[in-house]
């Protein structure tokens, strides 16, 4: 009896070791990350994920997903000091992040040379970079070698102007007797972007302080996009298209060329039952000009658990996380490496002229913004619907004193 009360006596003792996760070093460390993301996307990611925490054992990685309203909804969880510790963003938004010292400098831990100078700079502000960047996004123009074989149309080259670009929109609309569009039309600033930018036109100024949206060669950029469905009929209006999406519209072969990004790319390879490729965007009076955007990796300043983060973000941004979603066909890296590599510019599936979107990054601009430009684009964008469905000419719109 004397040895059990011991025994009992003993396990008393040791109880309050035994129960304390730390005891042993062994308590995890929680951080949060937040994304947005398809479930194709978020496929690719969870098992990064849990990689990480394999190889970090005493890391446990909270991910929150957030597939719509994203940044309304991170806005509210930094406004109630429930931030994430890391923070999947876009360059549109880190300016205001960044204005109110959300963000942490990530400079110190960045080897610019490993990654397009770009796709850096897309998250640069004075001087300091806020994200490392994950992808960059850019446009080229797809276009459908069946229709052009069968319509007998030369495929577009690396020197076609805009110019080219409408002339071989028109020869479909003559050629198909209207059974097919020349190109896609959205009716987004996002898509006009191009036009604007190889016209030498931008909606704000490179510093973003400077609205240039009314000058002329913006005014005469739009005007031009606009005729592409209102004045040559080359492209769908809204009550063509019929609720179609303009990749919807590619797929079902009635449009010949379509401006978008890499982000079509796995749909295409699923379901086009067609051969396509593509082409870098036509040469205006500046050049072949896109607008480059990234998507990247930012670090909380109220993060809890730095160290923990930064060890995140350097796995998830690294050349082999990117890897997993390269071979998904769904991004254009940042890393100079991986997008070079074989894993992008992959030779057995479409497109074959996949380093188009490389050859893009070269020539394009980043996009001008700040703090305030995604409420920038949302008021121009109700600004220019009566333009694009045709209704108002773009100089009753854009006039001298106008304000954004």
């Amino acid at each position: 009896m004397k040895k059990f009360f011991v025994l009992i006596f003993l396990i008393l003792l040791t109880a309050p070791f035994l129960l304390r996760p730390n005891a042993t070093g062994n308590k995890k460390i929680v951080i949060k990350f937040s994304a947005w993301g398809s479930q194709s996307e978020i496929a690719l990611l969870t098992p990064l994920i849990k990689e990480f925490e394999q190889q970090n054992p005493d890391i446990k990685v909270e991910f929150l997903h957030i597939p719509q309203n994203y940044f309304q909804k991170l806005h509210l969880l930094f406004a109630s000091n429930l931030a994430p510790d890391v923070v999947f963003i876009n360059n549109y938004y880190a300016p205001k992040y960044v204005k109110y010292g959300l963000l942490e400098d990530l400079t110190p831990f960045i080897k610019p040379e490993l990654f397009f100078k770009k796709s850096l700079d897309c998250f640069t502000f004075n001087n300091k970079i806020y994200a490392l960047p994950r992808d960059v996004s850019n446009f080229v123009v797809y276009y459908n070698k069946n229709l052009f074989d069968k319509y007998n149309i030369p495929y577009p080259d690396n020197n076609w102007t805009i110019e080219d670009f409408v002339s071989i929109s028109k020869q479909f609309k003559i050629k198909s007797n209207t059974e097919v569009f020349g190109t896609g039309y959205e009716t987004d600033i996002f898509y006009v972007m191009p036009f604007l930018y190889s016209n030498g036109a931008s909606v704000l100024s490179k510093d973003g302080k400077q609205t240039e949206i009314n000058k002329e060669n913006a005014v005469a950029a739009i005007d031009l996009y606009a005729a592409l469905a209102n004045q040559y009929n080359v492209a769908p209006k809204k009550s063509q298209s019929a609720s179609r999406t303009m990749a919807q519209m590619f797929l079902q072969q009635k449009t010949a060329m379509h401006i978008s990004g890499r982000w079509l790319v796995p749909k295409y390879r699923q379901e086009a039952n067609f051969n396509w490729d593509i082409i870098n965007f036509p040469k205006g009076s500046h050049g072949s000009v896109v607008n480059i955007d990234a998507s990247g990796y930012a670090l909380a300043k109220s993060s809890k658990h730095k160290k923990e983060a930064l060890k995140f973000i350097d796995f998830i941004s690294s050349d082999y996380a990117l890897s997993k979603l390269t071979q998904s066909g769904l991004i254009i890296p940042a890393r100079k490496k991986t997008a070079f590599s074989t894993l992008f510019l992959n030779p057995e599936l479409p497109p074959d002229n996949a380093k188009a979107f490389l050859n893009a990054i070269q020539t394009g601009r980043t996009t001008a913004v700040n703090e305030n430009y995604q409420s920038i684009t949302d008021k121009l964008n109700r600004k220019l619907e009566p333009v694009f469905s045709g209704k108002k000419n773009v100089r009753e719109v854009l006039t001298q004193d106008f304000r954004l």
